[in-house]
């Protein structure tokens, strides 16, 4: 009798792939990808990287496309709640049912390469067969567009095997210490992903990350578009759910465009989807201003100032490195009036979790801490013993929970009707928060 291969049985092949350690290696997803017969160059490509902003830019950028009616795969990590909502079509994630399917087909391939030379003494890791996945399914259904987000850095990514003929790059700042000391150093492997004569969308960046980036695209032979510049946020003004703003791209200006978002971040990443969509159509003069304000209207970015509960208000937040941080704080300070903030913050070993906590600290009235649902997570007494150390002499009460559940129900337990909980510090703990309040199939 023929095994047939389930979802279950695919998530535990990825799972047993999870890397030890990252290295900087393109031979594998190369190999995988030629034996698949590069489905990835089958169709064109927005390709995004930076720091912060990535996933919220990937979702906005396949929401215009939408609205026009032009059908983009999209990819981007990680995920919350399911490994299925990294695969995208239409906005729509991977079913089930496909994921299972189309990793049946990948596994002997992916089997091959791991006996290989190319793996150089490593497995194809979860995040490469993964991206393979993609790779293959946008080339099936088939799309008209590919829009991708790195996972990592950029040059050794291995998402960076697309055609890219547009590259966004978001604000660069420090956040995986692999990646670079710097954003100078950060920018370099960022910059990996500007490919001959593509389009780089370019936030604003700081002198020496911008010097960085100029410098590959000039050898690159590419076209830089500037926020600020060439395409840049004119007018902004909050409003209920959300902001509205006025966006201008090179001669085209759309007013009245609501973004169901919080934050002046997000209208940053709004300013580069425009520009990413300007770059990929070739301008936008054909474009009505209505289609664009659908576009908008239409956008969905769970975990990023996400309210998931009323009475107390619940928050969900993913920023997880300081400069995402001090934009979350800014964007609760303008945009909610609460009386008291619980903060629940749990972040991962590697990040700088004083740096992130320190972003809060003029904002709660009580913390709690816990370990986020991953082996990466930071410890318990690190977590505490940093939290203290932030909110001494404040007056601040911090305490700790071992579980989500659990810091949920103290953090619930001690805010009232007027105030509010904001769990943050991970991308991992906002979507175990998220399972807790609107939970959905693996």
């Amino acid at each position: 009798m023929t095994h047939v291969v389930t979802y279950d049985d695919a998530l535990r092949d990825l799972e047993s792939r999870v890397p030890s350690r990252m290295v900087p290696d393109l031979r594998r997803i190369t190999a995988l990808a030629d034996l698949l017969g590069n489905p990835q160059r089958g169709y064109p490509s927005i390709h995004i990287t930076g720091t912060n902003g990535k996933t919220s830019v990937a979702r906005m950028v396949t929401a215009l496309l939408g609205a026009l009616r032009i059908r983009a795969g999209t990819y981007t990590s990680p995920h919350l709640q399911s490994v299925r909502e990294r695969i995208r079509v239409a906005g729509q994630p991977i079913s089930q049912e496909d994921f299972a399917q189309v990793h049946a087909g990948l596994a002997p391939l992916a089997a091959i390469v791991d006996g290989s030379q190319e793996a150089h003494s490593e497995r194809v890791t979860y995040f490469e067969v993964l991206t393979a996945m993609a790779y293959w399914w946008f080339a099936d259904h088939p799309v008209d567009v590919g829009v991708f987000e790195v996972g990592m850095g950029g040059t050794w990514d291995a998402t960076n095997l697309v055609r890219g003929e547009v590259a966004v790059v978001t604000p660069v700042a420090v956040d995986h210490p692999e990646l670079g000391a710097t954003p100078a150093e950060v920018a370099v492997e960022k910059a990996g992903i500007i490919k001959s004569e593509a389009t780089v969308v370019l936030a604003e960046q700081s002198p020496d990350v911008l010097a960085v980036i100029e410098a590959r695209a000039a050898r690159e032979h590419a076209r830089v578009v500037r926020a600020g510049a060439e395409v840049a946020l004119e007018e902004r003004h909050l409003a209920v759910g959300g902001q509205v703003l006025t966006l201008r791209a090179g001669t085209r200006t759309y007013t009245d465009v609501f973004v169901p978002l919080h934050g002046a971040h997000q209208a940053d990443n709004a300013v580069l989807a425009l520009g990413a969509l300007s770059a990929f159509l070739g301008g936008l003069e054909a474009v009505d201003d209505q289609v664009v304000r659908e576009g908008f209207a239409a956008i969905e970015v769970p975990g990023r100032l996400e309210v998931v509960h009323r009475d107390p208000t619940v928050l969900l937040d993913g920023a997880h490195n300081p400069a995402g941080a001090v934009r979350t704080a800014e964007a609760i300070e303008e945009a909610f009036d609460f009386r008291d903030l619980i903060m629940v913050v749990g972040c991962l070993a590697d990040k700088d979790v004083a740096g992130i906590l320190r972003a809060f600290r003029a904002l709660p009235s009580h913390v709690v801490v816990t370990r986020p649902p991953s082996p990466r997570a930071a410890a318990l007494d690190r977590l505490e013993s940093t939290a203290r150390q932030v909110w001494s002499g404040t007056g601040v009460a911090v305490e700790r929970a071992g579980a989500v559940e659990e810091a949920l129900d103290k953090a619930i337990g001690v805010a009232g009707r007027l105030d509010a909980v904001v769990v943050t510090g991970s991308l991992y703990l906002v979507g175990a928060a998220r399972q807790c309040y609107l939970p959905v199939d693996p």
